[in-house]
């Protein structure tokens, strides 16, 4: 009997084709939210593994899903998963590392561009009718000459830095474990303290995971060292930015604007204040969702599906459980 996958976030029918173009050990995949409330207690039980996009992992969850052997997530951030129950349930958590780098990269970069010429701006005006090719010249930026200034560099980090590069960046960045001088060296980049790095950038970008320490990271005092002209783009995790005090900072005009692709709660509320800023570019977190991406992160889950099939340990464990739970 082939064992059975629960994917737990929303499919359409193009997306569950790719899926089933990974599945080479033809495993029974299982939808979440094609279920009603009974199947999906009942699938619980049933589930060999789970594989989780964004979807909410409880305790409860894995309490119930007695023959777990692995969770699985696509992505890098771990925060929607209750990693201390799947621990204590003896239960590894795998991620994707490196899988979605390139697509949150190249939204970062479109971001910076669209805050930068206004083209959310623009756009909307000229579908309007309202033809504004001159207004707008002088509040309108290119990114060469600029100062680039990252909050987090991992893969993710290294990989948007590379591209702002290309369009003639002064990269600067904060990590909580610094690189060595030689591979600063080769990447053409310079360390500072995370204060340092605010108050140098003319764009600040944000790749860190969420962690207890990185909650309300960006709040009043740090947009308050931020140059006036400099935008500020969260790709990361809602909850490590304080959207009240970012709401305030942009009412103040304490910072030119922001880019924000993860928000405090999602599905954003209509209200968010932050959704009324002209100068604020808003997208549903879809840092990871390209096809490219997809086949990445989908190629990487599925090859550890495959090793734990065959009797061998997972890949990318992020909880300490090294071997599947048997």
């Amino acid at each position: 009997m082939a064992s059975k996958v629960i994917y737990f976030d929303k499919v359409f029918p193009a997306f569950k084709e790719l899926l089933q173009s990974h599945n080479a050990e033809g495993l029974e995949l299982l939808y979440w939210y094609d279920m009603n409330e009974a199947e999906k207690e009942a699938s619980l039980k049933e589930a060999d593994y789970f594989l989780v996009a964004t979807t909410k992992i409880t305790k409860d969850m894995l309490n119930k899903a007695a023959k777990v052997r692995m969770v699985q997530k696509t992505g890098i951030g771990v925060d929607n998963i209750d990693l201390q129950a799947a621990f204590d349930l003896g239960i590894p958590v795998c991620n994707t590392p490196g899988g979605n780098a390139t697509g949150v990269a190249e939204l970062t970069i479109g971001m910076i561009l669209s805050l930068y010429r206004k083209l959310n701006v623009l756009d909307r005006a000229t579908k309007n009718g309202e033809w504004l090719m001159w207004e707008l010249r002088p509040s309108s930026y290119e990114m060469s000459g600029k100062t680039h200034g990252f909050i987090g560099f991992g893969n993710i980090g290294k990989t948007t830095a590379k591209l702002s590069q290309a369009f003639g960046t002064n990269v600067i960045y904060y990590d909580k474990y610094r690189l060595p001088e030689s591979e600063e060296k080769t990447l053409g980049v310079t360390y500072m303290e995370m204060d340092e790095v605010l108050k140098n950038a003319d764009i600040i970008s944000l790749h860190i995971p969420l962690l207890p320490e990185t909650r309300n990271l960006i709040s009043t005092r740090e947009l308050s060292l931020m140059k006036p002209t400099a935008i500020l783009i969260n790709v990361s995790r809602g909850h490590i930015v304080d959207e009240k005090a970012l709401a305030e900072a942009l009412e103040n005009k304490l910072i030119a604007g922001a880019g924000i692709d993860t928000f405090a709660s999602e599905p954003v509320e209509k209200d968010n204040p932050l959704l009324k800023f002209d100068n604020v570019l808003a997208t549903p977190h879809i840092g990871a969702g390209t096809r490219d991406t997809l086949n990445k992160v989908l190629g990487l889950a599925f090859q550890n599906f495959s090793l734990i099939e065959k009797g061998e340990n997972p890949k990318f464990v992020v909880n300490k459980v090294e071997k599947a739970r048997l």
